[in-house]
């Protein structure tokens, strides 16, 4: 009898050296998780039931469980790099195998997949054409590396003042490169469908008390033909508290104003000089927007100050090359580009258990589902009880050393104290057999 229980006790001193051994070796393993030996002790059935002064018969190692508290955040230099804080796994796939790991070594691959390490494709909620993220359907995230391509300026928003005490310039005939003809000036950049820039040029002319003229340029030339300097014009009014009358905007040829302020800069033909002396302007080969530029300055006032522009804003931009990703707290991607736009290219989504320690490891710092885990509840990070993303930072192992160390001493001790046993047992029959 004590032979095996000598021998039970070894092979468990044994599998708490492995244990403790294997966790030591990962100590340094991004999004490695400790496990713990855990043992029972044995006794022998009978048919009856074992009395109450039973001898028991040895040790069994009964479970080998991980423990999946929180590991250091460790920031590094790779924007790619994600790392958990709070409850929740990364879902990969390998050809349709999914996976579930907290190592968060992400990159991407020829195609703009993102894969970590091994070539597993992250997964989360991918956009549709039109930039959309699409919420429930999981999907492989891919980056799109290509070149953004342009846009052509579709809408111009301005908010700005006219000083109310402005005199009507003595020269009525306008000149822009004149600056006795007008009284303010500002200009802002516009795209064609090629993404070429553009100075959209405005002069405004007080024509009288509360009216004004506002006459358009487009790279000093007539927006609708290039060999022309003479400008779209247009007349506007203001009440007499100073805000900008929509109704005065009236429709021509040039402008088409609509039925709450706005208007549309109508028949632009993007152009471009030859580089002569003079110059000589004609069509680029690109388009403008088909439906025009559409123009909001309803917020405009006429006040006692000086001129100012409070804000500007238009929707176009020329193509641009990708610059950087960013991912936030919430996992949604965002991709910046040379032209300073940026767009959503996914989200990365989380995969939580009810039952973490029936997870299935499979190596490659990686778990698979299995009965006693039940099935994966997945959402967005920062959603329900799922944790927050560290892009730039990985996870470190939740391994402590000082604690593993002493775990091997204890090891140690035990391995040689159940060689003691087996040692003692042996004398005590060599005993028995060299008796006459």
């Amino acid at each position: 009898m004590a032979f095996n229980i000598g021998l039970s006790g070894l092979r468990a001193a044994t599998s708490d050296l492995n244990v403790t051994g294997n966790n030591i070796a990962n100590a340094g393993t991004a999004g490695f998780k400790q496990s713990r030996a855990e043992f029972s002790d044995v006794y022998a059935a009978s048919v009856n039931g074992s009395g109450k002064n039973a001898q028991g018969s040895g040790v069994l190692l009964s479970n080998v469980s991980q423990l999946f508290n929180q590991g250091n955040i460790n920031y590094t230099q790779n924007s790619l790099d994600l790392a958990i804080n709070g409850n929740g796994f990364f879902q990969t796939s390998n050809n349709g195998e999914v996976s579930y790991t907290r190592a968060g070594y992400f990159g991407t691959d020829r195609e703009g997949f993102m894969v970590n390490n091994f070539g597993y494709k992250l997964q989360g909620y991918a956009v549709d054409g039109s930039g959309n993220l699409q919420n429930g359907v999981i999907s492989d995230l891919r980056i799109e590396t290509a070149s953004q391509a342009p846009k052509a300026t579709s809408t111009l928003n301005q908010t700005f003042n006219l000083n109310s005490t402005n005199t009507v310039p003595a020269n009525a005939i306008f000149d822009p490169t004149d600056p006795t003809t007008y009284n303010s000036s500002t200009s802002t950049n516009v795209y064609d469908s090629q993404g070429n820039a553009h100075v959209l040029t405005q002069y405004f002319v007080k024509t009288g008390a509360n009216q004004w003229q506002m006459n358009v340029l487009i790279d000093g030339r007539n927006p609708a033909d290039p060999t022309s300097t003479a400008p779209y014009s247009m007349a506007a009014s203001f009440t007499p508290s100073g805000q900008l009358d929509t109704s005065s905007l009236t429709s021509s040829p040039a402008f088409t104003v609509d039925a709450i302020g706005r208007f549309s800069l109508n028949d632009w033909v993007p152009a471009a000089s030859d580089g002569g002396q003079p110059p000589v302007w004609s069509g680029n080969g690109a388009n403008a927007n088909a439906d025009g530029i559409l123009v909001d300055m309803r917020n405009s006032t006429q006040f006692s100050s000086s001129f100012a522009v409070n804000a500007v804003s238009q929707d176009g931009y020329t193509t641009g090359q990708l610059a950087g990703l960013e991912i936030d707290d919430t996992g949604v991607i965002f991709a910046r580009y040379t032209n300073g736009q940026s767009n959503v290219q996914g989200q990365v989504i989380l995969a939580s258990f009810a039952n973490v320690q029936g997870l299935t490891p499979v190596g490659k710092t990686a778990w698979v589902q299995s009965f006693q885990s039940g099935e994966p509840v997945v959402g967005t990070p920062r959603s329900g009880t799922l944790g927050a993303l560290q892009s730039g930072a990985l996870e470190d192992s939740n391994v402590e050393l000082s604690d593993q160390l002493v775990n091997l001493i204890v090891a140690q001790r035990n391995y040689q104290a159940n060689a003691k046993t087996i040692e003692t047992e042996s004398s005590i029959t060599q005993t028995i057999i060299n008796l006459r």
